[in-house]
Protein backbone atom coordinates (compact mmCIF):
# COMPACT_ATOMS: atom_id res chain seq x y z
CA UNK A 1 0.00 0.00 0.00
CA UNK A 2 1.34 3.73 -1.11
CA UNK A 3 0.49 6.28 1.69
CA UNK A 4 -0.80 9.30 0.08
CA UNK A 5 2.21 11.38 0.85
CA UNK A 6 4.44 8.92 -1.23
CA UNK A 7 1.85 8.82 -3.79
CA UNK A 8 2.29 12.88 -3.56
CA UNK A 9 6.11 13.13 -3.50
CA UNK A 10 5.95 10.65 -6.49
CA UNK A 11 3.44 13.02 -8.33
CA UNK A 12 5.62 16.04 -7.75
CA UNK A 13 9.20 14.35 -9.37
CA UNK A 14 7.45 14.21 -12.75
CA UNK A 15 7.68 17.90 -12.21
CA UNK A 16 11.60 19.47 -13.09
CA UNK A 17 11.68 22.08 -10.03
CA UNK A 18 10.75 19.47 -7.75
CA UNK A 19 13.02 16.92 -9.10
CA UNK A 20 15.98 19.84 -8.88
CA UNK A 21 15.13 20.69 -5.41
CA UNK A 22 14.78 16.93 -4.42
CA UNK A 23 18.06 15.71 -6.38
CA UNK A 24 15.35 12.42 -7.24
CA UNK A 25 14.06 11.43 -10.31
CA UNK A 26 11.71 8.20 -11.64
CA UNK A 27 12.56 5.31 -13.48
CA UNK A 28 9.83 2.48 -14.45
CA UNK A 29 9.25 -0.51 -16.10
CA UNK A 30 10.51 -3.75 -14.97
CA UNK A 31 13.86 -4.08 -17.51
CA UNK A 32 14.71 -0.18 -16.66
CA UNK A 33 14.24 -0.56 -13.08
CA UNK A 34 16.50 -4.14 -12.72
CA UNK A 35 19.59 -2.25 -15.20
CA UNK A 36 19.19 0.87 -12.68
CA UNK A 37 19.23 -1.59 -9.44
CA UNK A 38 22.79 -3.08 -10.91
CA UNK A 39 24.21 0.47 -11.66
CA UNK A 40 26.05 2.68 -9.06
CA UNK A 41 22.94 5.20 -8.81
CA UNK A 42 21.28 5.67 -5.77
CA UNK A 43 17.98 4.29 -4.79
CA UNK A 44 16.31 5.91 -1.99
CA UNK A 45 12.88 4.10 -2.69
CA UNK A 46 11.67 1.24 -4.73
CA UNK A 47 7.83 0.00 -5.97
CA UNK A 48 7.37 -3.06 -7.17
CA UNK A 49 4.55 -5.74 -7.31
CA UNK A 50 5.19 -9.70 -5.61
CA UNK A 51 6.00 -10.61 -9.05
CA UNK A 52 8.60 -8.16 -9.65
CA UNK A 53 10.31 -8.89 -6.51
CA UNK A 54 10.01 -12.88 -6.69
CA UNK A 55 12.07 -12.16 -10.36
CA UNK A 56 15.17 -10.16 -8.59
CA UNK A 57 17.65 -11.39 -7.27
CA UNK A 58 17.75 -10.27 -3.47
CA UNK A 59 21.28 -9.20 -3.69
CA UNK A 60 21.11 -6.17 -6.01
CA UNK A 61 18.41 -4.86 -3.47
CA UNK A 62 20.69 -4.23 -0.58
CA UNK A 63 21.25 -0.83 -1.51
CA UNK A 64 17.93 0.11 -1.94
CA UNK A 65 17.01 2.13 1.52
CA UNK A 66 12.78 1.67 1.22
CA UNK A 67 10.93 -1.03 -0.28
CA UNK A 68 7.41 -1.11 -0.94
CA UNK A 69 4.82 -3.93 -2.57
CA UNK A 70 2.02 -2.71 -3.83
CA UNK A 71 -0.30 -4.03 -6.90
CA UNK A 72 -0.04 -3.56 -10.22
CA UNK A 73 -3.17 -1.08 -10.42
CA UNK A 74 -1.59 1.17 -7.58
CA UNK A 75 1.52 1.80 -9.85
CA UNK A 76 -0.54 2.40 -12.58
CA UNK A 77 -2.15 5.55 -11.40
CA UNK A 78 0.58 6.79 -9.63
CA UNK A 79 3.38 6.77 -12.24
CA UNK A 80 3.62 8.74 -15.75
CA UNK A 81 3.70 5.14 -18.01
CA UNK A 82 0.41 3.61 -18.68
CA UNK A 83 1.97 0.24 -19.19
CA UNK A 84 3.92 0.19 -16.16
CA UNK A 85 2.50 -2.22 -13.86
CA UNK A 86 5.62 -3.86 -12.60
CA UNK A 87 7.87 -1.37 -10.64
CA UNK A 88 9.02 2.41 -10.00
CA UNK A 89 12.61 2.90 -8.14
CA UNK A 90 12.77 6.82 -7.28
CA UNK A 91 16.65 7.45 -8.14
CA UNK A 92 18.91 9.97 -6.76
CA UNK A 93 20.16 12.40 -9.36
CA UNK A 94 24.15 12.76 -10.23
CA UNK A 95 25.90 15.73 -10.08
CA UNK A 96 26.59 17.41 -13.28
CA UNK A 97 30.26 17.96 -12.85
CA UNK A 98 30.74 19.49 -16.57
CA UNK A 99 32.27 17.53 -19.57
CA UNK A 100 35.78 17.07 -19.48
CA UNK A 101 38.10 17.05 -22.22
CA UNK A 102 40.20 15.61 -23.86
CA UNK A 103 37.38 12.62 -25.19
CA UNK A 104 38.18 9.60 -26.52
CA UNK A 105 36.45 8.40 -30.31
CA UNK A 106 33.62 10.78 -31.11
CA UNK A 107 30.93 12.26 -28.68
CA UNK A 108 27.64 14.56 -29.58
CA UNK A 109 26.67 18.27 -29.06
CA UNK A 110 23.01 19.04 -28.81
CA UNK A 111 21.77 22.93 -29.34
CA UNK A 112 18.97 22.92 -28.01
CA UNK A 113 16.86 20.07 -28.28
CA UNK A 114 13.43 20.57 -26.52
CA UNK A 115 11.57 17.31 -27.38
CA UNK A 116 11.60 15.08 -25.01
CA UNK A 117 10.93 12.01 -27.19
CA UNK A 118 14.06 13.15 -28.91
CA UNK A 119 16.34 13.85 -26.45
CA UNK A 120 15.39 9.90 -25.11
CA UNK A 121 16.04 8.29 -28.50
CA UNK A 122 19.46 10.17 -29.00
CA UNK A 123 20.66 8.70 -25.85
CA UNK A 124 19.79 5.29 -26.84
CA UNK A 125 21.20 5.91 -30.74
CA UNK A 126 24.45 7.11 -29.04
CA UNK A 127 24.68 4.34 -26.48
CA UNK A 128 23.73 1.64 -29.62
CA UNK A 129 26.91 3.34 -31.55
CA UNK A 130 29.27 3.27 -28.19
CA UNK A 131 29.04 6.87 -27.68
CA UNK A 132 29.84 7.50 -24.16
CA UNK A 133 29.46 11.13 -23.90
CA UNK A 134 26.64 14.03 -24.83
CA UNK A 135 27.06 17.58 -24.24
CA UNK A 136 24.07 19.75 -24.17
CA UNK A 137 23.42 22.93 -24.05
CA UNK A 138 21.75 24.48 -21.34
CA UNK A 139 18.00 24.87 -22.89
CA UNK A 140 18.08 21.26 -23.89
CA UNK A 141 15.58 19.55 -22.18
CA UNK A 142 16.01 17.75 -18.72
CA UNK A 143 17.43 14.30 -18.90
CA UNK A 144 15.57 13.12 -16.25
CA UNK A 145 12.13 14.17 -17.39
CA UNK A 146 10.22 11.08 -17.36
CA UNK A 147 9.45 10.91 -21.06
CA UNK A 148 13.31 11.09 -21.62
CA UNK A 149 14.30 8.32 -19.05
CA UNK A 150 11.56 5.95 -20.52
CA UNK A 151 12.60 6.95 -24.27
CA UNK A 152 15.97 6.30 -23.64
CA UNK A 153 15.19 2.34 -22.48
CA UNK A 154 17.84 2.38 -19.99
CA UNK A 155 20.51 4.01 -21.75
CA UNK A 156 21.06 6.98 -19.55
CA UNK A 157 22.56 4.36 -17.59
CA UNK A 158 25.52 4.19 -19.83
CA UNK A 159 25.68 7.55 -21.62
CA UNK A 160 27.09 10.35 -20.06
CA UNK A 161 24.93 13.73 -20.64
CA UNK A 162 26.81 16.77 -19.85
CA UNK A 163 24.78 20.52 -19.46
CA UNK A 164 27.04 23.20 -20.31
CA UNK A 165 27.25 26.50 -22.38
CA UNK A 166 27.98 25.12 -25.46
CA UNK A 167 30.04 28.54 -27.07
CA UNK A 168 32.62 28.56 -24.24
CA UNK A 169 32.65 24.88 -24.13
CA UNK A 170 33.57 24.13 -27.35
CA UNK A 171 36.22 26.87 -27.35
CA UNK A 172 38.20 25.05 -25.04
CA UNK A 173 38.02 22.05 -27.15
CA UNK A 174 40.75 21.24 -29.73
CA UNK A 175 39.01 18.31 -31.55
CA UNK A 176 37.61 18.43 -35.22
CA UNK A 177 33.47 19.43 -34.96
CA UNK A 178 30.97 18.33 -37.47
CA UNK A 179 27.55 20.56 -37.65
CA UNK A 180 24.60 19.46 -39.66
CA UNK A 181 23.05 21.78 -42.25
CA UNK A 182 20.60 21.75 -45.11
CA UNK A 183 23.98 22.63 -47.19
CA UNK A 184 27.36 21.09 -46.59
CA UNK A 185 29.28 18.61 -47.23
CA UNK A 186 27.20 15.21 -48.51
CA UNK A 187 28.18 12.97 -45.24
CA UNK A 188 28.46 9.77 -47.81
CA UNK A 189 31.07 10.98 -49.04
CA UNK A 190 32.99 12.50 -45.65
CA UNK A 191 36.10 10.65 -44.02
CA UNK A 192 35.52 11.24 -40.59
CA UNK A 193 38.61 10.43 -38.47
CA UNK A 194 38.83 9.16 -35.94
CA UNK A 195 37.86 11.31 -32.98
CA UNK A 196 35.78 14.06 -33.25
CA UNK A 197 32.52 16.35 -32.65
CA UNK A 198 29.13 16.04 -34.35
CA UNK A 199 26.50 18.82 -33.62
CA UNK A 200 22.89 18.27 -34.15
CA UNK A 201 20.29 20.82 -33.17
CA UNK A 202 16.45 21.74 -32.58
CA UNK A 203 15.04 20.88 -36.05
CA UNK A 204 12.77 23.99 -37.00
CA UNK A 205 15.32 26.22 -35.48
CA UNK A 206 18.71 24.81 -36.86
CA UNK A 207 22.25 24.98 -35.25
CA UNK A 208 22.43 28.40 -33.40
CA UNK A 209 24.64 31.01 -34.89
CA UNK A 210 26.94 31.25 -31.95
CA UNK A 211 27.38 27.52 -32.22
CA UNK A 212 27.71 27.77 -36.09
CA UNK A 213 30.75 29.68 -35.50
CA UNK A 214 32.43 26.75 -33.82
CA UNK A 215 31.83 24.54 -36.87
CA UNK A 216 34.70 23.52 -38.68
CA UNK A 217 33.33 21.07 -40.67
CA UNK A 218 29.79 21.97 -42.64
CA UNK A 219 27.76 18.14 -43.03
CA UNK A 220 24.76 17.03 -44.75
CA UNK A 221 22.48 14.34 -45.54
CA UNK A 222 21.33 14.33 -48.98
CA UNK A 223 17.80 14.40 -49.46
CA UNK A 224 15.82 12.78 -52.67
CA UNK A 225 12.23 13.51 -51.77
CA UNK A 226 9.84 15.84 -51.07
CA UNK A 227 10.74 16.47 -47.21
CA UNK A 228 10.76 20.01 -45.34
CA UNK A 229 13.45 19.00 -43.10
CA UNK A 230 14.56 15.21 -40.77
CA UNK A 231 13.46 14.61 -37.28
CA UNK A 232 16.65 15.41 -35.15
CA UNK A 233 16.77 11.83 -33.90
CA UNK A 234 16.84 10.02 -37.15
CA UNK A 235 18.98 12.36 -38.13
CA UNK A 236 21.40 11.97 -35.65
CA UNK A 237 21.31 7.89 -36.25
CA UNK A 238 22.03 8.57 -39.89
CA UNK A 239 25.18 10.57 -38.87
CA UNK A 240 26.37 8.32 -36.39
CA UNK A 241 26.36 5.39 -39.03
CA UNK A 242 28.24 7.49 -41.26
CA UNK A 243 30.87 8.60 -38.72
CA UNK A 244 31.69 4.84 -37.66
CA UNK A 245 31.38 3.67 -41.13
CA UNK A 246 33.89 5.86 -42.86
CA UNK A 247 36.15 6.63 -40.36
Amino acid sequence: MISKAKVRFIKFLQVKKYRLAEQCFLVQGAKAVKETLTSDYAIPTLLGTEEFFNSVDRKILANVTEIIVVSANELTSVGSVEANNSALAIVGMRPNKGPQPPFTGFSLVLDDIRDPGNLGTIIRTADWYGVKNIVTSPETTDLYNPKVINATMGSFLRVNVFYTPLEEWLSSVSLPVYGTFLKGENIHSVKFPKAGLVVVANESKGISPAIEKKITHRITIPRYGQAESLNVSTATAIVLDNVYRHS
